[in-house]
C-alpha cells in the first residue's frame, strides 16, 4: 500500500468511526434522558437516513433514480436488526456495558467469519487482538455492572447483526447506492414496528432531532464512508479497527456531555490503538520480508 492509498484509507476508516462514536453519543443523550423511546428513536433514526442518502444520490446522478438493484434484503434486514435491538437494549443496559457486549459480539462475529472464510491469524496478529480487547476492558469493566438478561441478548443479537451487515458490505461496488437501498428497504420494517408499537411511541422535539443527527448525519453518511473503507481492508483489520468506537465515545461524552477525563481513558485507548497498529502493520511486515 503506497502513501497515497494509506492516507485514503486512513481518512474514510477515520470518518467512519468518528460517525460511529458521534451515534453512541447520541444515542446516551435521547434514550439515556428519556427524550424519546426505542421504538421512535429507530423509525425515524432510519427514515432520516433514507432521506439524506436519496438527496445525495440525487445530488450525484442528476438524474431519476432506479433503487430496485441497490442494495439488498439481506442487507436490510441486518440493519434493522442491529438499530432496533441496539435502541431496546439500551433501555435496560448501562452504556459501559452495552458497548462492551455490542464491540465483542462485533468483533467476534466477523473474527469467526473470517477465520471460517481461511483467513487464520497469526500469531502476532493474536498478540494485537488480544492487546486491542485489553485497552477496551481495561476501559470498560470498572464501570459494568450485570446486565438484565433481556438487554445482554438484545446487544448480543445487535453485535452479531452489525458484524454480519460490515462483512456484506465488502462486496458492494456503489457503497452511496447501495447504503441508500439497505436504508430503504428497511422502512417497511420500521413502518410496521411503528404500528405495531403505536400505543408505546413517546417523541419529544429534543428527542426527535436527536435521532434525526443520528440517522442523517452519524449513519446515513457514516455507513456509506465504511461501506467505501471495507473493500480496502482485511476481515481482521475491519473487526479489531472497530474496537476504537468506544475510547472515541468516550472521549466525545468528555467534550459534548461533561464526563470527566481519567488517566485510565488515556491508558486504555493507548492500548487498544497499539493492538490495532499491531493487526493494521502486520501485512507490510511480511510485505517487507
Amino acid at each position: 500500500m503506497n502513501a497515497r492509498s494509506f492516507i485514503h484509507v486512513f481518512l474514510l476508516t477515520s470518518l467512519s468511526l468518528l460517525a460511529f462514536a458521534a451515534n453512541s453519543v447520541l444515542c446516551r443523550l435521547a434514550l439515556g434522558e428519556n427524550v424519546i423511546d426505542a421504538t421512535g428513536f429507530t423509525v425515524i433514526r432510519l427514515f432520516s437516513g433514507a432521506l439524506v442518502l436519496c438527496v445525495l444520490l440525487l445530488m450525484k446522478t442528476r438524474s431519476q433514480l432506479d433503487l430496485r438493484s441497490a442494495g439488498s434484503w439481506k442487507g436490510s434486514i441486518y440493519l434493522a436488526l442491529y438499530a432496533t435491538a441496539f435502541s431496546y437494549a439500551y433501555v435496560s443496559v448501562d452504556t459501559a456495558t452495552g458497548a462492551l457486549v455490542l464491540f465483542a459480539t462485533v468483533q467476534l462475529t466477523m473474527l469467526l467469519l473470517g477465520v471460517l472464510q481461511g483467513n487464520r491469524l497469526s500469531l502476532i496478529e493474536g498478540g494485537g487482538v488480544a492487546l486491542a480487547f485489553t485497552g477496551l476492558l481495561y476501559l470498560l469493566l470498572p464501570n459494568v455492572q450485570t446486565p438484565s438478561l433481556l438487554g445482554f441478548l438484545l446487544m448480543v443479537v445487535s453485535g452479531i447483526a452489525w458484524g454480519l451487515y460490515s462483512l456484506n458490505g465488502r462486496n458492494s461496488a456503489n457503497p452511496l447506492l447501495d447504503t441508500a437501498g439497505n436504508f430503504i428497504r428497511t422502512l417497511p420494517l420500521m413502518l410496521l414496528l411503528a404500528v405495531v408499537l403505536w400505543s408505546q411511541l413517546n417523541v419529544s422535539a429534543y428527542g426527535f432531532w436527536l435521532a434525526v443527527c443520528s440517522g442523517a448525519l452519524a449513519s446515513a453518511l457514516g455507513y456509506t464512508l465504511w461501506y467505501k473503507a471495507l473493500p480496502l481492508l482485511r476481515s481482521t483489520q475491519a473487526a479489531v479497527i472497530q474496537l476504537l468506537v468506544p475510547p472515541i465515545a468516550t472521549a466525545g461524552g468528555v467534550i459534548f456531555v461533561g464526563e470527566s477525563l481519567s488517566m485510565r481513558l488515556i491508558i486504555a485507548s493507548v492500548l487498544t490503538l497499539g493492538g490495532i497498529l499491531i493487526v493494521m502493520l502486520k501485512p507490510a511486515v511480511n510485505k517487507a520480508a
